[in-house]
């Protein structure tokens, strides 16, 4: 029996969240499965990713085979560097404590690769929202500024009225 390490599509038309699961390759994709080990939600900006670590680590081991998409996720979260690095164990290139120092500066930098993408969104979403408050500033300011030509355009067309008026008060 192969066994695949694969996503299982969710959710509505256009909103689709994926479960990660073990399961059959003979299988269809959201059928029957033998173990759920996460989910991924690419709805979200950067994706979700929630993995049991040790879950998909030991499928790893025990020759579950990933997709591309599901290799592309397990990679992200750090599970394919752990078993490379495991395999290095079982072949005698280093011990488990060099492991846990590799894997551990890995995942420092993949963290403060995530952290700055980001803040980076954030700053690009503050930055859009200071360009469009200066824009709707201008327009008010000329709105203003319309308006304000108005009033006094139509303040100097009644002045010749009021002092007609206030010359010959018997005419009116």
């Amino acid at each position: 029996m192969s066994v695949k390490i694969r996503l299982a599509r969710h959710g509505r038309k256009q909103h689709a969240y994926y479960h990660i699961v073990v399961a059959n390759s003979r299988s269809p994709r959201d059928g029957r499965f033998i173990e759920r080990i996460g989910s991924y939600n690419p709805n979200t900006n950067p994706a979700t990713i929630d993995l049991d670590f040790d879950k998909a680590i030991t499928w790893l081991n025990n020759g579950a085979q990933p997709t591309d998409t599901c290799r592309t996720i397990l990679s992200h979260k750090g599970v394919m560097m752990k078993k490379h690095l495991l395999d290095g164990v079982k072949k005698g290139a280093f011990d488990l404590a060099e492991v846990e120092i590799r894997f551990d500066a890995w995942l420092k930098e993949k963290e403060n690769a995530v952290q700055a993408k980001k803040d980076g969104l954030t700053a690009g979403v503050n930055e859009d929202l200071k360009k469009r408050l200066k824009a709707e500033v201008k327009v008010n300011e000329a709105r203003l500024a319309e308006i304000a030509k108005k009033k006094a355009a139509s303040i100097a067309a009644a002045k010749p009225v009021q002092a007609a008026v206030a010359e010959h008060p018997e005419e009116a």
